[in-house]
């Protein structure tokens, strides 16, 4: 990684191995576009609960199932131009350690952040993705302690941004940040297509993407001539520091 991305570039914590497609592909692709470096962690490949097109073959274990999974994720992030790794620590249930957030905490220093994208903080349909932010919200506050790991560089503040569950209703998620992504959709839905384990839900997104697009163009005023499809929406967890509010 050179200086330049250094200064520019993001962070992508996932639950499982399908869910940065879903919810983040947009921004991934979008910050690719703009110069980003995007890295992405899926935390598992979603073998256990989020893969029954997968077990209803037949003949299937555990490990053909991940290798699947980690197959489809991995031409999806090559879809979006991003990078990826995968932590592997199970799912349904998920559970971490100390040493898996450690690990999480050396990549916030390696990658540098600028921003930082992962689930909502709720969500009651599936405790694994709630697991995941507080593992990355915690993780980085590790990242950004002198007394851990003294020498290494340490990370700013990035601010993070919880995108879509998928039902934000129940998961008290409301969305405060709207992104166009209708530039950049063709990449995300030829991302979307590589999840064939869950092709049920590749329509479903589509129509998110939509109705998040109609958000946006209303919320940047009927008069503005920018022709805003598709969006993704996210919260941010932290204040926006800024000099002006325009």
């Amino acid at each position: 990684m050179n200086a330049a991305q250094e200064s520019n570039t993001g962070l992508v914590v996932s639950a499982h191995s399908a869910d940065f497609v879903w919810r983040a592909g947009g921004a991934i692709a979008l910050h690719t576009r703009q110069g980003y470096a995007m890295h992405i962690v899926c935390l598992s490949f979603g073998e256990r609960g989020e893969s029954a097109k997968l077990w209803r073959k037949g003949d299937m274990t555990e490990e053909k199932v991940k290798a699947a999974r980690r197959d489809e994720a991995q031409a999806a992030a090559e879809a979006l131009g991003a990078s990826v790794e995968f932590f592997d620590i199970g799912d349904y249930p998920m559970r971490a350690d100390k040493e898996t957030l450690f690990r999480l905490a050396d990549v916030y220093r390696r990658v540098q952040p600028s921003f930082v994208l992962t689930h909502s903080l709720k969500d009651p349909y599936n405790y694994d993705h709630p697991l995941a932010t507080h593992l990355a919200q915690e993780a980085r506050i590790i990242a950004q302690a002198e007394g851990h790991q003294p020498g290494e560089r340490i990370i700013g503040a990035p601010p993070v941004y919880c995108f879509e569950p998928h039902q934000p209703e129940q998961c008290e998620w409301r969305p405060d940040v709207l992104l166009d992504i209708t530039d950049v959709w063709e990449d995300k839905y030829r991302a979307i297509q590589c999840m064939a384990g869950q092709e049920h839900l590749w329509e479903y997104y589509t129509r998110v993407a939509l109705q998040r697009g109609v958000q946006a163009k209303r919320n940047i005023g009927i008069a503005s001539s920018k022709n805003i499809r598709y969006a993704e929406g996210y919260q941010s967890l932290f204040p926006r520091v800024t000099e002006n509010l325009s």
